[in-house]
């Protein structure tokens, strides 16, 4: 019994350990999570809470009427740059996030 105790908590240890180390992989920037998801084995996928450690590492800091962050980004003909900033006041915008083909 006391052998079955040592291995489970050893089991048990290692597991926390590569939890921590996905949860903190998820933190990084997309390259980086990139490269280490492409090593993590398809077993792992039905081990370990991807989605909810996802939404806990991506959730953000905004709430219900915080500005949105500014960013800017080229034109669909890539002649000019539009900036988010220069909407601020003026008029609504939609942000539509997808693709199109």
């Amino acid at each position: 019994m006391r052998t079955f105790v040592k291995y489970a908590l050893a089991l048990v240890v290692v597991y926390v350990l590569l939890l921590g180390g996905l949860l903190a992989a998820m933190y990084q920037p997309p390259a980086v999570f990139g490269r280490v998801m492409s090593k993590v084995p398809e077993l792992a996928f039905l081990v370990f809470p991807f989605k909810q450690m996802w939404f806990v590492a991506r959730k953000g800091r905004l709430n219900t009427g915080d500005p949105a962050p500014d960013f800017s980004l080229p034109t669909a003909d890539r002649k000019a740059r539009v900036q988010l900033s220069a909407f601020r006041g003026q008029r609504p915008v939609v942000l539509v996030f997808g693709s199109h083909t």
